[in-house]
């Protein structure tokens, strides 16, 4: 079988090139192009290279960015995946769409559009039906975006909670890391030994979109969640993955012990399909005191090509009548890059592509 041709933009940045530690060897894509600016024209990735706790082949090493040529991908590629800033993506993206394309954001550009799915596998896959409903899907085209990396980490959780218990209060603190911050991060003289209680933007992201992600599609139209949903956000000197703490009140109280069978049998279409970048456990629950960790846990998941797809659970407690956890994901893998292969790995099982 023949692999679907895609092209990867904003190969240059660190989602970028997180989406092509993916994609090498996998079995139902293959990189047609690597796109960037033009200051990046005819570089080598090894030229750009950003992630350094991978080693890609040489090959892929050695291939060459091209200047984004909007026709030239709609003529090339199926998918298209993007990396891009948001305020390049908004654009570039609907134009991809209108050309054909099936385009898998991890910018924020479209996440809130009337017909654009925020898309979790696990959490909300029926949300894949809205593209049949946006007005490029007739020539193939459309675009299906991925959450906001911190509310990714969260939402497995918290669908799970819903779907057993009732869901009606969310309080999430975040402890972010440098690298959601884009490549180079942040400032270094700010960042060490320092914690920054200020992400632009992203506590109105969290809040909008969880309820959004946790709610239906029926009719066109998506239908939000209830629940209420109030979010602070801190950067914190960690490289990556994001840290968060959960105080949830249910309209059930199970045991701390029956919230931890919930959380540790969740699973999804995704893992029943036996998706490629699926992990096998999607929430891990770890029950030492002093876990998850950033450092020992952001690369949580199995098998290899799902290493770091997996939500790591920890500290669950129970006060009154409120639970408080903490979880962890790796914002450029789980809450990036793997996200968005993940969703077009389900338009393809959905014969979408």
């Amino acid at each position: 079988m023949s692999k679907i041709r895609v092209a990867v933009l904003g190969a240059t940045g660190m989602i970028g090139q997180r989406f092509v530690q993916m994609l090498e060897g996998h079995p139902y894509f293959e990189i047609e192009g690597l796109y960037a600016s033009d200051r990046s024209d005819g570089k080598k990735l090894k030229d750009v290279l950003k992630v350094r706790d991978f080693e890609y082949k040489n090959e892929t090493l050695d291939m060459k960015m091209e200047t984004m040529d909007l026709k030239k991908i709609a003529k090339n590629a199926r998918v298209a995946f993007s990396g891009l800033p948001s305020d390049l993506a908004g654009k570039t993206e609907s134009d991809l769409a209108e050309g054909g394309i099936a385009v898998f954001s991890n910018a924020g550009a479209h996440r809130m559009d009337k017909d654009v799915s925020i898309l979790i596998p696990e959490v909300n896959p029926s949300h894949l039906d809205s593209v049949k409903d946006q007005a490029t899907y007739g020539n193939g085209g459309y675009i299906v975006t991925n959450a906001n990396c911190s509310t990714t980490g969260i939402a497995p959780p918290l669908a799970a909670v819903r779907d057993a218990y009732g869901l009606d209060f969310v309080s999430v603190s975040t402890y972010q890391a440098l690298s959601g911050a884009g490549y180079p991060g942040v400032p270094s003289l700010d960042a060490v030994g320092n914690v920054i209680p200020f992400i632009g933007g992203e506590e109105e992201k969290m809040e909008a979109e969880i309820v959004k992600i946790l709610g239906t599609y029926e009719d066109r139209s998506f239908n939000y969640a209830k629940f209420r949903m109030l979010a602070n956000c801190a950067r914190v000197p960690v490289i990556d993955g994001h840290l968060e703490s959960l105080v949830i009140k249910m309209d059930d109280t199970p045991s701390v012990e029956e919230l931890i069978r919930t959380l540790s049998s969740y699973k999804g279409e995704p893992q029943s399909l036996k998706l490629p970048s699926a992990p096998v456990q999607p929430i891990i629950v770890r029950t030492e005191n002093n876990r998850p960790q950033p450092a020992l846990d952001s690369m949580a998941g199995s098998p290899e090509r799902a290493r770091g797809m997996s939500v790591v659970a920890g500290r669950i407690r129970k006060s009154d009548e409120y639970y408080k956890l903490f979880v962890l994901s790796h914002n450029t893998m789980r809450g990036g890059a793997g996200g968005s292969l993940l969703n077009a790995e389900l338009a393809k099982a959905k014969k979408l592509l």
